[in-house]
């Protein structure tokens, strides 16, 4: 299994496919690293060269922002926003969807599980 930036990528996929699994590496950026590093993007990933993966390890430090440092940049900015008490920091600080979704119905995602409440008895009419 082939390491790049400290993530294993799987055998078994193209290249192009393969990068993909690094965090920030979409079908785009990934397409481009292979032109650049002259990288075959069909040939599968146990099939690299150790000279080809120097190649794309080299290209993702100089010219991309990605794993690591991409993840430390996301908490710096979402730290910005709950340091400076705007809105969207404190809908990152309650969990609730931060870009304008409703919550009355479909925020499960952000809020998590249902937390049922005991609601009143009805009274039964006679």
């Amino acid at each position: 299994m082939p390491r790049l930036l400290g993530v294993d990528i799987p055998n078994d996929r193209p290249t192009v496919v393969a990068l993909t699994y690094l965090y920030g590496v979409g079908p785009k950026i990934a397409s481009e690293l292979c032109l650049k590093a002259g990288v075959d993007p069909t040939a599968r990933a146990k099939e690299l060269k150790e000279d080809e993966i120097a190649r794309l390890a080299a290209l993702l430090d100089n010219e991309y922002v990605v794993e690591g440092q991409l993840r430390r940049q996301v908490q710096q900015n979402i730290a910005r926003l709950n340091a400076i008490k705007c809105y969207r920091g404190i809908r990152h600080r309650k969990g609730l969807p931060v870009r304008g979704q409703r919550t009355k119905t479909n925020a499960r995602t952000r809020k998590g599980p249902k937390k049922t409440v005991a609601g009143k008895k009805g009274v039964k009419d006679r």
